[in-house]
């Protein structure tokens, strides 16, 4: 699904990116970089069916070698097959580089034994961000989506103790934490249910942690994750005003990131 790695790429260079790769199967890199005229490409090795192969991560390394990635966002647009999971785990095992984790990345994920995927987090020394809705929440946890939305704040907390991640568990009232400080998101509104607001929260969290990384310190992925939230909601709340919350787009509220930028006296 070219359309979420398209919105996810330009919320990641609105957010303040200096420089963004579409890392995308080859027949969908025309379709990206036409769209995306400020970011770079990189055409992948796919399948028959034009999902990631595999051996993608061979050409994706490379290109980390020569360009020297800062984060990473993975899942949007990405699809499950078993070859995608094979990048996926591949990605996140050899690119060492602070990751946020979204969509197929975490049904990926979910499938793999749990003491797998934390010895893998574990291992990569890098932190990941997880931004499920309460669907991919259930499925990491093995519990009903029922229980994910009956106890917001605790099962959050336990996604992020078992995997060793900061998560964003989206929703009405999003609830970020890494296990220990929480932050409730007060901003948004039901226009963010619409498809690809997610793919857009994930790339504005990738933007702003690529810009925190040059200060430091070990809660920069907690205040991009949390700060990210924060002006996805803000810029909806900002773009619905003329666009009304059934008209809202995601592209909307990518649209509306400067506003909400200046409004909480970022730069």
């Amino acid at each position: 699904m070219s359309g979420a790695a398209i919105l996810a790429s330009r919320a990641a260079l609105r957010a303040g990116a200096g420089l963004v790769t579409a890392a995308v199967p080859e027949s969908q890199q025309p379709i990206v970089a036409a769209a995306l005229p400020e970011a770079l490409t990189l055409a992948l090795a796919e399948t028959a069916e034009g999902g990631l192969r595999a051996e993608s991560l061979g050409r994706l390394l490379a290109a980390h070698k020569s360009r020297g990635f800062t984060a990473l966002a993975i899942g949007p647009g990405l699809g499950a097959r078993p070859d995608a999971a094979k990048a996926v785990i591949g990605a996140l095992g050899s690119l060492l580089i602070p990751a946020v984790v979204d969509a197929d990345a975490l049904n990926v994920l979910a499938l793999q034994p749990r003491d797998q995927v934390r010895a893998l987090l574990q291992r990569r020394g890098s932190p990941c961000v997880f931004t499920p809705h309460p669907g991919e929440a259930a499925r990491l946890l093995r519990l009903k989506t029922r229980q994910i939305q009956e106890g917001r704040r605790l099962r959050a907390a336990q996604l992020a103790e078992a995997f060793g991640c900061v998560c964003v568990l989206k929703g009405s009232g999003t609830v970020v934490t890494d296990g220990k400080s929480f932050w409730i998101n007060t901003t948004g509104n039901p226009g963010l249910a619409k498809g690809g607001a997610g793919d857009v929260l994930t790339g504005i969290i990738a933007g702003i942690w690529a810009q925190r990384l040059a200060a430091g310190g070990p809660e920069a992925a907690l205040e991009a994750a949390a700060l990210g939230t924060y002006l996805h909601g803000l810029a909806a709340d900002g773009a619905v005003r003329t666009k009304t919350t059934l008209a809202l787009l995601a592209s909307d509220v990518i649209e509306a990131l400067p506003d909400a930028i200046r409004k909480t006296g970022l730069r």
